[in-house]
């Protein structure tokens, strides 16, 4: 898998690295100038272990025998490319975008499932604009927020890009156009939590949401027994892709590769 990334990301990586050193207006002769002390596979592995695990610049910096802003500017070369290289679902197919993930869902007829996961980062500095934007109302803590969509069996098709995880969920999906890709769109059918409810009016049905309680108070048994059949029905078929996310790639701010 590494090898393969290689050698379909390495020249772009060379060719992006060459153009930088072209638009420069003092030129350089062929092989002058400081030395990468990071070779492109190390960038690459570096790049991976920060999304996969989110490791900090600094323990990356440790491991590799760099300085921190060596690895900041590896990941930051890197990340775009991997992005922009998209998720391999099957042989001669990729998907880049959500637009291209739902028109797959509905050529194959599978059911998606979208979520929302938090990631926890560092309370920005006193005075920093926006400050409180990254204060999690479910947590309570300082994170940013992506948008996972898979398929029903848990195989990551998209993450987003991050969002202050003082957004909803469901404002974030609407930022994401997802309501403007399923309505009058390919007919699709996306399971979604609670905090997604009312995209289904919006979207003629196509995100499905647990039913919403109509007793909030003193309801009768029949209905709470029926009520919670269904619950826990809608819960066991988007059951996978709360243990996916908890372990998928979140801060990729694109596509997520295979």
């Amino acid at each position: 898998m590494i090898a393969e990334l290689v050698a379909e990301v390495g020249p772009l990586w060379h060719e992006r690295h060459q153009a930088r050193l072209e638009a420069r207006p003092r030129k350089r002769a062929v092989g002058a100038g400081a030395k990468h002390q990071l070779v492109f596979v190390d960038r690459l592995l570096a790049t991976l272990v920060h999304l996969r695990h989110g490791a900090t610049h600094d323990v990356l910096a440790c491991w590799f025998g760099v300085y921190r802003s060596t690895i900041i500017r590896a990941v930051g070369e890197v990340r775009p490319l991997l992005a922009a290289r998209g998720c391999t679902i099957a042989t001669g197919v990729r998907l880049r975008s959500l637009a291209e993930v739902i028109d797959h869902l509905s050529a194959s007829g599978q059911t998606g499932i979208i979520d929302g996961t938090e990631i926890r980062v560092r309370r920005p500095a006193a005075g920093h604009k926006d400050r409180e934007k990254y204060i999690s109302g479910k947590n309570k803590q300082n994170a940013v927020k992506a948008m996972v969509l898979t398929h029903a069996d848990g195989k990551l098709l998209f993450c987003s890009p991050a969002q202050p995880a003082s957004c909803a969920d469901i404002t974030h999906a609407r930022q994401l156009d997802l309501v403007k890709h399923l309505i009058g769109g390919p007919a699709v059918e996306i399971l979604a939590d609670a905090g997604y409810q009312g995209l289904g009016a919006q979207t003629g049905g196509r995100v499905v949401t647990p039913p919403h309680r109509k007793f909030k108070k003193n309801p009768p048994d029949w209905y709470e027994e029926i009520h919670e059949r269904q619950r826990k029905a809608h819960s066991s078929r988007r059951g996978l892709v709360q243990v996916r996310v908890t372990g998928s790639v979140t801060r990729l701010g694109g596509p997520v590769w295979s």
